[in-house]
């Protein structure tokens, strides 16, 4: 009985969640090594959580990544992978691998995992929703990697309109029609602004941002963005956390609610997060 009476509990612990995001609009860049886990229930807790989501009447998006799968796709086609400051140097070669692997394999397997589990999905490759320019902030070449600077969301709020949630791939095109390979994190805090989504999520295999890398337990539970600057110059945020931290502050400046990085190796993590008090991993606010 006592079970049964925990489970109510938690269900009502939810509730005034589920009330206040009726209707609502999030995104979530689902990426990390549990992508690729052997174990079924790991690679399919996102999609019952999204599932979850449609059935409370929330409306997710999903953008995802996949950059164990790429570069194993690379090694098997004899194209070396090469990093330049933590971004994956693209060449004409690897460009084509990149897009197949994002946009044919990676995308219409979480499309089926959702509808496999009761929800109902539909998959689009980002050249079909992002456009981009390249992406060269520091003078360094990075070859055909670009930086999302369009979003074409007709095609998603229709989807959205019908109770379909969007799934898409990193990848766009610039105004010559030139094929992509983007950030996700980047991809999707830009999906979320033109969607104005009321909360983005991001999913990776860290427990959230941490204060010392070394140690797990230090996660920055909440975090405003005026104090980004200053975790910056210590060092804090740095490496691959600097794209993730700059889009989450772009998002927030532009109208979205809340930022939450999660640690998607935890089982349910989205919706702990968005549905109990006190939530898992790092969230960023004004």
């Amino acid at each position: 009985m006592q079970e049964l009476i925990s489970k109510a509990d938690t269900l009502l612990e939810a509730l005034p969640y589920i009330q206040r995001f009726s209707g609502a609009t999030f995104v979530v860049k689902y990426g990390g090594s549990f992508m690729d886990s052997p174990d079924d229930a790991v690679r399919n807790g996102v999609a019952r959580d999204v599932v979850f989501l449609e059935a409370v009447e929330i409306n997710p998006v999903v953008v995802h990544g996949g950059g164990k799968r790429i570069s194993r796709a690379l090694e098997k086609a004899g194209i070396e992978t090469r990093f330049v400051n933590g971004l994956r140097y693209t060449d004409a070669d690897s460009v084509a691998v990149v897009d197949h692997v994002l946009s044919t394999e990676i995308n219409a397997e979480i499309v089926e995992m959702i509808n496999s589990l009761g929800g109902v999905a539909k998959g689009f490759a980002g050249t079909d929703i992002f456009s981009c320019t390249r992406h060269a902030p520091d003078g360094e070449d990075y070859g055909f990697v670009g930086e999302v600077t369009a979003v074409k969301t007709g095609p998603l709020e229709e989807c959205i309109s019908q109770g379909i949630t969007p799934v898409i791939s990193p990848t766009a095109r610039d105004a010559d029609g030139q094929i992509y390979n983007c950030n996700a994190d980047v991809a999707a805090a830009q999906a979320a602004i033109a969607l104005t989504a009321k909360r983005l999520v991001f999913m990776s295999d860290v427990p959230g941002l941490l204060r010392d890398p070394a140690d797990a337990e230090s996660v920055i539970p909440h975090l405003d963005i005026a104090e980004v600057d200053e975790l910056k110059q210590s060092g804090i945020i740095a490496s691959g956390m600097i794209p993730k931290v700059d889009s989450a502050t772009a998002a927030i400046h532009a109208g979205v609610d809340k930022v939450s990085f999660v640690d998607g190796r935890i089982n349910h993590a989205v919706l702990l997060e968005i549905f109990t008090d006190k939530g898992v991993g790092t969230e960023i606010v004004k």
